[in-house]
């Protein structure tokens, strides 16, 4: 699959990225790190469409009142971290209908063996152990419908959803040369200038999850600047007590790349400036970092949070510049499979 890279030159009609997050549970630090930071510095860059995916949450049972109410979190945070509702198509994946339908269609395009072999299918549905939906299963195809309605160029992955991405790349490689190859735009993996991908801070070896029981283990754009700094002074750290970026030290070297992530400055800086000096020393400023960091999303959430009739309106004028971009990439479909032309 073809990687495109930071350093690539950006031509002037303006590539489409495509990029979103569950609303199933809090945003943490590492969402904003490895995802809503880098939105926020490619808005200007391309032609950007961020949404929630809450018909993507729904593949295992939510409560309905925290469900809308984290889907409204998600967007007002999207703004708080500095997403321009003017710059981009914001919107929530429930309001444009188009996706639920194409996604029926791709349900038909791609097969049982291959949807038996997403790994994240393999994990979730092993925690449910029974009463697996069906929806869990054909997951993929909605994932893929949401890319490729919008004839998108780039989207910025980590590693847990390239097999998602592959999966669209072969589906819409099967309906191209059925249909014609103009049907669908064929997406490529974005690899944006700064990469993070933030550890838990109980587990360093495991990526920090908004889904984890242990809630030391991240830290929550919603957490006070208080619980911020109890939680990375808990944070799991390694033996010995050089403070040193080493694979053999993920504990520190997780503390290293939030502390390089948030300051644009390099791992081998961080290290040398901490010459000498202990563990606490490394966990008390991270901390500083982060609160400084977190505080003024989280308290811009929740002032838009307030007062959800700003949100509503940006999300339904969102709705309605995707929908109308959608329903063209639907309707050449519907026609090109044979459906009679909707009057």
């Amino acid at each position: 699959m073809t990687q495109i890279h930071s350093q690539a030159p950006v031509p002037s009609e303006k590539k489409v990225m495509l990029s979103a997050v569950q609303p199933s549970n809090r945003l943490t630090l590492g969402n904003y790190l490895g995802a809503l930071k880098n939105w926020v510095q490619l808005q200007s860059q391309f032609d950007c469409l961020f949404f929630a995916v809450d018909l993507h949450a729904v593949t295992v049972r939510q409560d309905p009142k925290e469900l809308k109410e984290q889907t409204y979190r998600a967007i007002a945070t999207y703004i708080a971290a500095g997403i321009d509702p003017n710059s981009v198509t914001l919107f929530a994946q429930s309001h444009v209908p188009q996706h639920a339908e194409l996604a029926w269609i791709l349900n038909c395009f791609v097969y049982m063996g291959e949807l038996g072999r997403m790994t994240q299918f393999k994990d979730k549905s092993a925690k449910q152990d029974q009463n697996i939906s069906v929806g869990l299963f054909t997951y993929p195809a909605l994932m893929a419908a949401d890319i490729l309605l919008y004839k998108t160029h780039l989207v910025p992955v980590g590693e847990d959803q390239k097999q998602h991405l592959e999966i669209t790349r072969d589906i819409a490689h099967r309906m191209n040369q059925i249909y014609g190859s103009d049907l669908f735009t064929i997406p490529e993996v974005y690899i944006p200038p700064v990469g993070a991908r933030i550890m838990s801070l109980q587990n360093p070896l495991s990526k920090m999850s908004k889904s984890d029981p242990d809630p030391n283990s991240a830290v929550y754009l919603t957490d006070s600047d208080d619980q911020i700094r109890k939680k990375l002074k808990r944070a799991v750290t390694d033996s010995g007590s050089d403070i040193v970026y080493s694979e053999e030290k993920p504990g520190i070297r997780n503390l290293i790349d939030i502390q390089s992530a948030i300051t644009g400055r390099s791992t081998q800086q961080i290290t040398d400036a901490y010459a000498g000096k202990q563990y606490g020393h490394l966990k008390v400023e991270t901390a500083e970092l982060v609160a400084a960091t977190v505080g003024p999303i989280r308290n811009r959430t929740e002032e838009l949070l307030r007062d959800t009739s700003y949100l509503d309106s940006l999300l339904k004028k969102g709705a309605e510049k995707a929908k109308t971009r959608a329903s063209n990439t639907l309707k050449d479909v519907y026609e090109r499979i044979g459906f009679i032309p909707r009057g």
